[in-house]
């Protein structure tokens, strides 16, 4: 296990590497001179003396690969550079705002969950009948619904309309909802039928059968001998969802003005801060792999015939 969870981290360097190359070449192919918008958004005139300027004193005159190995070395020592909206380190602004990201997608997780678990394994149990086909019917809605869209409308009825919910900013439970339920809605709706469909295929198997005909509780089959390996899916597509939902509340906390990572990144695409945008690209990559290692450690626990080989 150790031997494996080193490799694991291991892959982090060339995923790491290649996606600094990646955004760098990116957001230097993006129209427009940082240099000037960051004097445009001080209330300075930009004059060709003061972008030239500010430019050396960024060190935006040099090569790209210059830039780059300056950044990366300042990378490899914990450094990532300094915003130049603020001025303040890259990894304070991103981790002083990284809890309400955090606290969103949890919610929106816990909703997901909540809402495609018994959909998922009702729809199994009950397959063709109405229960099924209304299930199937809202995660086909679900899976089509633009997150933007939905936010609107759930914007529009629940604050416009009703006024009973908060739409912007960070403050008690009642301003998750309507972003968590924006968020997780989508995802709910393709959780539910990968859980139905590895229902289903459990189901069939010959130990399920085995179990019922030994006289055992029928909770006790789909509980304990049913859901436990029509999970492994499930769980695949439950921890790339963290991360995605990570990614996606991009729009949802621009949309709801959440204090979130998403919506800063956002604004630092608007103006142009370089190191900003490489440090959440590199942050984001670095979750996405972490996420994916413990999905596949959890592998083992669910499922006692998976083990880890040597070497792999």
């Amino acid at each position: 296990m150790s031997r494996y969870l080193l490799k694991r981290f291991l892959y982090l360097i060339p995923v790491m590497l290649g996606v600094s190359i990646v955004t760098f070449g990116l957001i230097n192919l993006a129209p427009g001179d940082p240099a000037e918008l960051i004097l445009r958004s001080g209330g300075v005139e930009p004059t060709r003396e003061a972008v030239e300027a500010l430019r050396e004193e960024l060190g935006l005159n040099d090569p790209l690969y210059v830039q780059y190995g300056r950044w990366l070395w300042r990378m490899l020592h914990g450094d990532l550079g300094k915003s130049f909206r603020t001025g303040r380190p890259v990894a304070e602004e991103i981790l002083s705002r990284f809890p309400a990201t955090l606290e969103l997608t949890c919610a929106a997780m816990v909703f997901m969950i909540c809402l495609a678990l018994p959909a998922g394994i009702l729809s199994a149990l009950y397959r063709h009948a109405f229960l099924d086909h209304l299930s199937r019917l809202g995660a086909l809605l679900g899976a089509s619904l633009p997150g933007f869209w939905l936010g609107l409308v759930l914007i529009y009825f629940f604050a416009v309309k009703l006024g009973v919910l908060p739409v912007m900013g960070r403050g008690g439970p009642e301003h998750l909802v309507l972003p968590a339920v924006t968020l997780g809605f989508g995802l709910a709706a393709v959780y539910a039928r990968v859980l139905r469909a590895g229902m289903l295929d459990v189901l069939g198997q010959d130990y399920i059968k085995v179990a019922r005909a030994k006289g055992l509780k029928e909770k006790w089959v789909i509980g304990r001998h049913a859901l436990k390996n029509a999970l492994l899916p499930a769980v695949t597509l439950l921890g790339m969802s963290f991360g995605h939902l990570l990614g996606g509340a991009v729009i949802v906390e621009t949309i709801f003005a959440w204090p979130g990572v998403g919506k800063f990144a956002v604004d630092s695409i608007f103006n142009r801060d370089y190191p900003v945008i490489q440090g959440y690209a590199l942050f984001m990559a670095v979750v996405f792999v972490l996420v994916n290692l413990l999905v596949d450690i959890s592998y083992v626990f669910l499922d006692p015939r998976i083990r880890l080989e040597r070497g792999k």
